[in-house]
């Protein structure tokens, strides 16, 4: 049976598919390597999310969610000197994807009957750690750990969840709020530069020189 949150997974799983090919194509990976980058983006935060709720993780469930990443792939192949040289479409498809993905990790920890508080963490889970994943394997800083707004964003919108179901409204209506926020919020806090504090200031000799010792001794 077809639902909403089937259609909103497959179509995350080809956003965040686009994402992560689409920045391998600008580090000039071929055409395996691009998938890989893209499979991982598209798949890492909804397993972790399954293995932590205990269930089989969803792609070895049904075929369409790999065909989906390869349909990612095959998009960025043919609209690929349009995907890589125009700047910014990196963060589209990549808030649109942690949108939906926060969405789904949400709706289907409620479902097992687990509280909300956990299904906004798991929510986080699905929508983050594909791209941290990705970040790792091509060898960049994770996104999610740097100052820029990215995790933030998903617990705000998954606060707009909890708010929207206390009120008693729609489950689309909850849905489509807590995706909308994420991506005005994401989309904000490139656009201005929106960031979290650092856990110290600028410059600490002091802190940058501990952590030389550290690495400095035996």
């Amino acid at each position: 049976m077809i639902t909403l949150e089937y259609i909103l997974e497959i179509v995350a799983t080809l956003f965040y598919a686009i994402s992560g090919v689409r920045l391998a194509a600008v580090k000039r990976f071929d055409w395996f390597g691009a998938y890989s980058i893209g499979l991982i983006t598209a798949i890492g935060g909804g397993t972790m999310r399954d293995v932590f709720l205990g269930v089989k993780p969803f792609w070895m469930i049904d075929p369409s969610y790999c065909l989906a990443t390869i349909a990612g792939l095959i998009i960025v192949i043919v609209l690929r000197k349009y995907l890589v040289k125009i700047e910014g479409t990196f963060y589209i498809f990549d808030a649109f994807g942690l949108a939906l993905f926060v969405d789904v990790g949400i709706v289907k920890t409620l479902e097992l009957g687990n509280p909300m508080w956990v299904a906004i963490i798991m929510g986080t889970i699905t929508g983050c750690m594909g791209g941290v994943l990705r970040d790792i394997f091509i060898n960049e800083e994770p996104l999610v750990f740097r100052k820029e707004i990215y995790a933030t964003c998903c617990i705000v919108g998954g606060l707009l969840f909890w708010g929207a179901q206390w009120l008693g409204w729609p489950d689309g209506v909850q849905q489509a709020l807590c995706a909308g926020l994420i991506v005005i919020v994401r989309f904000l806090a490139v656009k201005y530069r929106w960031s979290m504090p650092a856990m110290t200031k600028y410059g600490d000799k002091n802190l940058e020189n501990d952590y030389k010792h550290e690495k400095d001794d035996p």
